[in-house]
């Protein structure tokens, strides 16, 4: 509760019962009645409000959010050298005044759009680039007082500080940043470095004159209608070469497939013909080594071939009839002869095969 503007309310309420009383005592006085002790009261209630106007006159409370400049008649340079801080604080009656100045956090706001800044209509911020191109700035000064410094802003701006100098001189420092910048970096590859430039200059300049910079906000940034139409063809084209690169990206993706198939077909045809190169050679040694071994059978036994004949031969022939006057592949047994004739008879007589052993295959790796 503001204790100061309590008392103040209090005391105009004894200045108007006085008022109150003074014109009582006149309609008594008028009708021939006694005022006297209408006039002690009168002059109680008088004394009693001027004692508490002075003391509400001396208090004075400061919100949190504030900082109070005294303006004295007894201080040697007219002023209190440190400003009032928040709570209730005295000064001397009739003698000294405050001047209050809020240092929570106000913003500035600089807008081509009607009834979004400060100032009525388009209040955007002309500049030109480096290359000369015309650029339309919208942008808000997030700003406060410097506590420490509200006597400082006090004695140069007073309360004018946010149209005389946040507004003029942001306005100059975006100037002098976007004339260091091409248009096209303002608007895409060097904006961010541009907002930052102008930040730590505007922080600069307004800690010089008491004021502490929040933050700044570049809003927007709009470019004349033959730029921008320029801008749009720029982009149009860019985009259409993108999508033409795309297009190549694909064939050439589509074509390293095919031939990533083709490569991958082609090993698998290789890897074939050498598997099966590969199980004819196998099959030829495995063949050679059975020569050898039959060859060798044979050498030690040259009758196994007569008896791989006879075992090849159906199980229940006794006799065979061959021509007289053909020689024999195979040696057969003795036989006798029992017709004279162009066509022998010839028992057979088939001996007993002995069993060879089975020779241990041999594998190739």
């Amino acid at each position: 509760m503001n204790v100061s503007i309590v008392l103040r309310a209090f005391v105009s309420l004894l200045w108007v019962a006085v008022v109150g009383m003074i014109v009582l005592a006149v309609v008594k006085a008028s009708r021939g009645k006694s005022v006297k002790a209408l006039s002690i009261g009168i002059l109680v209630v008088a004394i009693f409000a001027a004692i508490l106007s002075s003391v509400s006159a001396g208090l004075e409370f400061v919100q949190p959010e504030e900082r109070a400049v005294v303006i004295s008649a007894v201080a040697p340079d007219g002023y209190r050298e440190q400003p009032l801080q928040p709570g209730l604080n005295w000064i001397v009656p009739f003698l000294e005044t405050v001047v209050k100045y809020p240092i929570s956090r106000q913003t500035y706001t600089m807008s081509t759009v009607h009834q979004e800044g400060q100032v009525a209509g388009d209040d955007s911020i002309s500049a030109r680039t480096s290359d000369g191109q015309a650029v339309l700035i919208d942008s808000s000064v997030i700003y406060a007082l410097d506590p420490d410094q509200v006597i400082k802003v006090h004695i140069e701006w007073q309360d004018r500080y946010a149209d005389d100098l946040v507004r003029p001189l942001s306005r100059g420092v975006i100037r002098d940043a976007v004339s260091q910048f091409g248009v096209e970096e303002v608007y895409s590859s060097q904006r961010a470095e541009m907002t930052q430039q102008i930040n730590d200059n505007m922080r600069l300049k307004l800690n010089e004159n008491g004021l502490l910079l929040i933050d700044f906000v570049l809003r927007n940034i709009t470019f004349s209608s033959e730029y921008a139409a320029s801008v749009e063809q720029k982009q149009i084209a860019e985009q259409e070469a993108q999508q033409a690169k795309f297009v190549v990206e694909q064939r050439k993706q589509e074509a390293e497939q095919a031939r990533q198939v083709a490569q991958g077909k082609a090993d698998a045809t290789v890897i074939q013909a050498e598997g099966q190169a590969e199980a004819r050679l196998i099959q030829s040694d495995a063949e050679s080594k059975a020569l050898l071994v039959i060859q060798k059978a044979l050498a030690d036994n040259p009758e196994l071939l007569t008896y791989t004949y006879i075992t090849k031969l159906a199980p229940g022939v006794q006799v065979m009839l061959v021509p007289n006057n053909v020689p024999y592949i195979l040696p057969v047994p003795t036989m006798e002869p029992a017709l004279a004739s162009d066509t022998e008879l010839v028992p057979t007589a088939i001996p007993t095969a002995t069993p060879l052993p089975t020779p241990t295959p041999t594998s190739t790796p």
